[in-house]
């Protein structure tokens, strides 16, 4: 079913009526001459310029590219507003094969879309673009982070991402186990490239024993071959989350991997990982809860990265970043105890937290 404009309906409910709706700006892009064809949303400029990267992915259909766009956006401004930023949420996308369709030409096609935004919108890398891309995007948008040093950026960011997710494992482990250590801890990455491999390092610095996962099988034997002690893999992660002993499983993927049929087989007392959108629909933070799984809400403990992309908008410090980022413990801590307090999950308590943050931005104005 379409509307008169041809969009699926269903979309534009979303836009415009459900609770995951409430976007201020929703922009198609079209450049036939390049090819690009691509989705910027815009959820909230409450806090300040809507921030969040770039997806470059084979979508199915035109309208899962803007259903995606319209869910990372939302979460955007949930991220920033948890990470303490001056910024809204938003988020765009490319509909595409980044390995076939990606060219100079479209992604310069790309910034003069974002460009004519006129800084509503500030984008970064996501999945499928990367700091190279960036430094072109900006040729064209002065609104573009995430570029390389060379070009006055700050280099990859997912450095402080796997950094902040490592902060959020430790205050999961104070929580629960009253102990911050990761040491002899068993934990599960689904995922082990942009961000991935970085969390590794910081869990085997610290003694931690890890299970690895990917779709691609060189991103794992990368692994192995680095860490030929303390690090083993399995086939996929549906063998992941059933790992006997299993401390903390951390999805560093694509979203929706706390589903129907993941949740009730988990092994895990811990979910902290740094893809976005783990929960694949509403109702999966109470099946955790009920299963006595401690969820540290994703869009709070993968912010390292879009704190690094922030600052680089003000003058790169990595060590300003990198102490900001460490904050992601205590912000962790702070939900877990609201979640208690209220007696709601920590992903609901998150929420609440970030939404009054929000709302006290607009009552300002």
């Amino acid at each position: 079913m379409t509307d008169v404009t041809g969009a699926p309906a269903d979309v534009l409910h979303t836009l415009f009526h459900s609770d995951q709706g409430g976007h201020e700006q929703v922009v198609l892009c079209q450049d036939r001459a390049s090819g690009l064809k691509a989705v910027i949303a815009i959820h909230s400029t409450a806090l300040g310029p809507a921030l969040g990267g770039t997806r470059f992915y084979p979508y199915a259909t035109e309208a899962e590219a803007v259903a995606d766009a319209l869910n990372l956006a939302r979460g955007m401004s949930y991220k920033n507003a948890m990470a303490g930023l001056d910024h809204g949420g938003g988020k765009a996308v490319i509909i595409g094969d980044p390995e076939r369709d990606k060219t100079e030409e479209l992604l310069l096609a790309y910034g003069r879309m974002v460009a004519s935004l006129g800084g509503r919108y500030v984008t970064a890398c996501d999945v499928g673009t990367y700091v190279a891309d960036m430094d072109v995007v900006a040729r064209e948008c002065r609104w573009t982070t995430g570029r390389s040093p060379e070009n006055g950026g700050a280099g990859d960011s997912s450095v402080l991402t796997a950094f902040g997710v490592y902060q959020g494992m430790r205050a999961s482990a104070q929580h629960l186990w009253g102990d911050p250590s990761l040491r002899g801890r068993k934990v599960g990455i689904a995922g082990v490239g942009k961000v991935g491999h970085h969390l590794v390092r910081h869990l085997r610095d610290e003694g931690a024993e890890v299970v690895v996962t990917d779709v691609r099988a060189d991103a794992v034997q990368r692994i192995l071959e680095q860490y030929p002690q303390g690090v083993t893999a399995v086939a996929d992660t549906d063998a992941l989350i059933r790992v006997e002993g299993l401390d903390i499983y951390a999805p560093c993927a694509l979203g929706g991997a706390l589903n129907d049929d993941t949740v009730p087989v988990l092994a895990a007392q811990v979910v902290c990982g740094a893809a976005n959108n783990q929960l694949a629909h509403p109702g999966v933070e109470k099946d955790l809860a009920d299963r006595g799984i401690l969820y540290a809400p994703d869009y709070v403990v993968n912010a390292g990265g879009v704190i690094q992309v922030a600052d680089e908008l003000h003058g790169f410090d990595f060590d300003r970043c990198k102490a900001k980022a460490a904050k992601i413990f205590d912000t962790t801590l702070a939900i877990f105890a609201r979640a208690k307090e209220d007696g709601i999950p920590p992903a609901a308590a998150a929420d609440r937290i970030a939404e009054q943050r929000m709302a006290d931005a607009r009552a300002a104005r």
